[in-house]
């Protein structure tokens, strides 16, 4: 069973519900449909009837629940939650309003705030800054953790390096130039979300150019400074670096270069020193490799959401809905 339906039979034992905010793309409806079908999730669309009739375009989301932000008996009580969330920001009940009824990505992060949803997908047709900002605004950081930050879960076909070749890759969508203290919570969290998502024991690469020492540079400092302090706040965990990329996930240059490493030629989960590193990187293996790029995913949100790239596919979707599933089962 490959991870994606691995993932799909794990949310089908424990189904939660996830708010689906982007009724207007009909990739939306092409996944709900296959959701629904599959028993994945309970599904949530926000918009109008007469809104979502028009652009189901033929797709079966007989299912789903449509929740009409406009005739909502809920609208009340989220948007006098959303003027106490954030009233010391200025927030008045006419601006709360006028939100909440013209931007479903908020209305849906409301639902999850109160309750009424386990987790929500949006992406397809925003950018990663419009879907993750209500989240940061309304439900803050997870409790402990520093940062927000990305990751992507590749799926490499026929490849025996990795976890048979799941990887997780991070930061590859969100934190630009991360500092050694939030490159290590990056580690962390992608630690945590291996676990969680391929139930397997990660391993940890701190990637950069160089390979203990093999080059001098103020980049390779900052990703041995991020490697101490992740061993620090994590000493059990697997974890190692300065890694080159070769040393990291194969194994016998990981035994020449890194002689005595427990990480290095088995790395499961890769971070990169940074954001063009870590996006070229996820495209580039997901192109020339063909492989199954889930994400951007996100780590340190109180509650699950996640990110879709834009030019995802409905499948994409559907998948990335069985993962916020998932993450929704361990809150």
């Amino acid at each position: 069973m490959g991870f994606i339906d691995e993932i799909k039979a794990k949310a089908k034992a424990n189904k939660k519900t996830i708010v689906l905010p982007e009724t207007e793309d009909i990739r939306t409806y092409e996944a709900a449909e296959a959701v629904l079908k599959e028993g994945t999730a309970n599904l949530v669309l926000v918009g109008s009837k007469e809104e979502i009739e028009k652009n189901r375009v033929g797709f079966d989301i007989s299912g789903a629940t449509i929740v009409d932000p406009a005739t909502d008996e809920k609208t009340a009580s989220y948007i006098e939650k959303l003027v106490e969330l954030r009233q010391a920001k200025g927030m008045t009940e006419e601006q709360a309003k006028e939100l909440l009824l013209n931007n479903y990505l908020y209305y849906g992060v409301m639902m999850v705030k109160m309750g009424d949803a386990d987790g929500m997908v949006s992406g397809a047709c925003h950018s990663t800054a419009d879907t993750l900002r209500p989240c940061l605004q309304i439900l803050k950081t997870k409790p402990g953790t520093k940062l927000v930050s990305a990751f992507f879960v590749m799926v490499v076909p026929e490849c025996e390096m990795g976890a048979n070749g799941t990887f997780i890759f991070g930061d590859s969508g969100l934190e630009q130039n991360p500092d050694p203290e939030k490159l290590a919570a990056i580690a962390l969290s992608s630690a945590e979300s291996f676990e969680l998502l391929v139930g397997e024991e990660p391993k940890v690469a701190m990637l950069s150019h160089s390979t203990k020492g093999s080059a001098k540079h103020t980049d390779v400092d900052k990703v041995v400074e991020a490697t101490r302090i992740a061993k620090e706040l994590a000493p059990n965990l697997m974890l190692d670096g300065e890694l080159q990329l070769d040393a990291a996930i194969v194994p016998e240059i990981g035994e020449s270069k890194a002689p005595g490493s427990a990480v290095a030629g088995h790395a499961n989960v890769l971070i990169f020193p940074d954001l063009d590193a870590g996006n070229i990187g996820y495209k580039l293996v997901q192109r020339l490799a063909k492989a199954e790029a889930y994400g951007p995913l996100t780590q340190g949100i109180a509650k699950p959401v996640n990110d879709l790239s834009r030019g995802c596919s409905a499948k994409d979707i559907e998948g990335v809905v069985a993962i916020t599933a998932v993450q929704a089962q361990a809150e």
